[in-house]
């Protein structure tokens, strides 16, 4: 372990000896980009059923077409990312990512959207593990901290500020202005991995066992994100989770699961996964539970409820920095445990606000618990990112960005049934407690070390690295 606790340096790990930051920024830029995507069409359906003249069920796969495909293909993408040349993964993922996007503001009707927005997933799938390794491999050891807290900020503030951006672009320019905003932002980071990326190795396509293992992945968590997504409006969706099981379980018993098993067996691992899904879930249940209680319960108006919410990324934004500042001196694993400890005493003092919901005592809680995941996420991202294997860095950062997103799926799922379970007088209570739980158990998740494991592999890949 380095001093700072952030994880092994495994041998072969590349040196850098020139921070090349601007790229850290370019993977900042890319996760504030993905991220928004997940979550900026959700205020645009309406106008696109409208203008597609399709059903709101139809329309409603213009959202599920991209969210997919990224989380379904986050395990194969860092597989096969693990073989090639950084740079032209990077330069690829962009291109195809913003020009799918321009495709589906083109789209003349639903099923060209659809299509666009399938393919774009895929290609965001490509930009979900490239951010974590990109940052990693830009600076020296020393400044992991700092480089990991860009993208794992900008991250979480893209998916939250989403609806706002959207609502937005909806009331002045329509609903093709949503895919279309993304564009300035795909050609700025293009431009400046061009010119401050060096040349590395080539791309490579998959072969037939690798695509074989991509289907079957893909084929379980899909049907288990959409169990999870759909579940809340149609609770005989969650019959779907069977249907994952079969396709999981032959890929984690075959050459293509093990080596992801045997990666995550490496230091700490398992643990510090556990608490991403777990403050992923604590933080989507939450966002659910008090946007819809505040205006449905109390009759507070969006824009005051916006106001309200956005009280936790803010805290998020401000101790971003921090939280990687922290960690470089002090180490990733106290900084990442203190940040999710803050998370949950903010969650926790929400639990017994009684039924007058002032937004001014909801507010600042929230920033509480904001700042604790400020400080949290770029230090736990270093100490995975650090823990990993040279070969492996893209399929650790995979593992990951897995991770987070099946919490934020899963978040506002168990609200919604644990709502439901406690009934209309006790659900808000019931959905901030199980919030707080979740980020309670993230605690000694992240802040106890696991069992240290031999590395699954301590040899580099003929893949060129930054």
């Amino acid at each position: 372990m380095t001093p700072h606790d952030s994880g092994p340096e495994q041998p072969g790990h590349p040196l850098v000896r020139e921070d090349r930051r601007l790229l850290v920024a370019v993977s900042g830029v890319l996760a504030f980009v993905a991220m928004l995507d997940m979550n900026i069409v959700n205020v645009a359906l309406a106008d696109i059923a409208d203008g597609l003249q399709v059903s709101a069920a139809t329309a409603q796969w213009a959202v599920l077409g991209y969210q997919l495909p990224v989380v379904a293909l986050l395990l194969p993408v860092g597989q096969w990312l693990d073989g090639v040349g950084t740079r032209s993964a990077v330069m690829l993922s962009i291109v195809g990512f913003g020009l799918f996007s321009a495709l589906a503001a083109a789209a003349p009707w639903a099923a060209w959207l659809i299509a666009a927005r399938l393919v774009q997933g895929a290609f965001g799938a490509a930009l979900f593990v490239l951010m974590p390794v990109l940052a990693m491999r830009s600076v020296r050891p020393e400044l992991r901290g700092r480089a990991m807290s860009v993208p794992a900020t900008l991250g979480p503030l893209g998916a939250v500020t989403g609806p706002a951006v959207g609502g937005l672009l909806l009331d002045h320019f329509g609903w093709h202005a949503v895919f279309l905003v993304k564009i300035p932002f795909c050609l700025l980071a293009l431009a400046v991995a061009w010119h401050a990326m060096p040349g590395d190795g080539r791309l490579r396509r998959p072969d037939g066992r690798s695509l074989a293992d991509a289907l079957l992945v893909a084929a379980g968590v899909a049907a288990l994100l959409l169990a999870l997504t759909l579940a809340s409006h149609e609770p005989w969706w969650l019959g779907l989770v069977l249907a994952a099981i079969p396709p999981l379980w032959w890929w984690l018993r075959g050459p293509g699961g093990r080596p992801v098993t045997g990666v995550l067996r490496v230091s700490g691992l398992f643990r510090a996964h556990g608490a991403v899904l777990s403050l992923g879930a604590g933080f989507a249940a939450l966002h659910y539970v008090v946007a819809l209680h505040l205006q449905r319960d109390h009759g507070v108006s969006a824009t005051t409820t916006g106001l309200t919410v956005l009280a936790f990324p803010l805290g998020m934004g401000l101790a971003g920095p921090l939280g990687g500042r922290l960690a470089d001196r002090y180490g990733a694993r106290p900084v990442a445990g203190a940040g999710a400890a803050l998370t949950a005493a903010g969650l926790l003092l929400l639990v017994p606000l009684g039924e007058g919901w002032a937004p001014g005592e909801v507010a600042w809680r929230l920033a509480l618990a904001g700042v604790g995941m400020g400080l949290n996420g770029g230090p736990t991202q270093a100490l995975v990112m650090s823990a990993a294997p040279v070969d492996r860095l893209a399929t650790v950062g995979s593992t990951v960005q897995l991770a987070r997103s099946l919490g934020f799926t899963l978040g506002p799922a168990l609200a919604t049934a644990v709502w439901g379970l406690a009934g209309p007088d006790n659900g808000v209570h019931a959905g901030i407690a199980l919030a707080a739980a979740a980020a309670c158990l993230a605690v000694p998740l992240i802040a106890v070390p696991g069992r240290s494991r031999a590395p699954v592999s301590e040899q580099p890949t003929d893949a060129a690295h930054i």
